[in-house]
């Protein structure tokens, strides 16, 4: 039994190395926030961080993770910047229907820690992998702009 280290708890999951992480947080952990979208990997709504980084929990094999650190949306705002992004997604209005916020929210949170101030240019990059149907791109852009003014 495999055992994974989810928002800095370890975990011992009963679950295939092939499992993808975001059936193993959503159906053996209950942790509900991260969001099945595609399953392909290709509009983001399962992004969490692992060791920091995004990554589309929907493809990832929780085989593996090994000692890697996931974290979701669950946790995000344990951490400084997290806690800003949230904010922002807030104050903002960004949500309309709200389901591909926690990988935007994800996604953002990994830009900021990795670059702190950045340009749009930055931000259309880096969160060019995560679709929104709403439409909600200016303000997500903005809430960034608004976090990085912040920092």
């Amino acid at each position: 039994m495999p055992t994974i280290r989810i928002n800095g708890a370890d975990h011992a999951v009963d679950a295939p190395q092939d499992k993808p992480l975001l059936w193993v947080l959503r159906d053996d952990l209950r942790l509900t926030g991260t969001k099945y979208g595609c399953g392909r990997a290709l509009c983001g709504a399962c992004t969490v961080h692992v060791d920091g980084q995004p990554a589309r929990a929907c493809v990832l094999p929780c085989g593996t993770l090994g000692e890697r650190e996931v974290t979701t949306v669950e946790a995000i705002g344990g951490s400084e910047i997290g806690r800003r992004v949230q904010q922002a997604w807030a104050e903002m209005n960004v949500p309309q229907c709200g389901y591909c916020q926690s990988g935007q929210v994800m996604a953002a949170a990994a830009l900021l820690e990795r670059i702190p101030h950045p340009t749009d240019r930055d931000i259309d990059q880096a969160m060019s992998g995560n679709l929104c149907r709403c439409g909600m791109y200016t303000r997500i852009r903005a809430a960034i702009h608004r976090v990085a003014e912040g920092l």
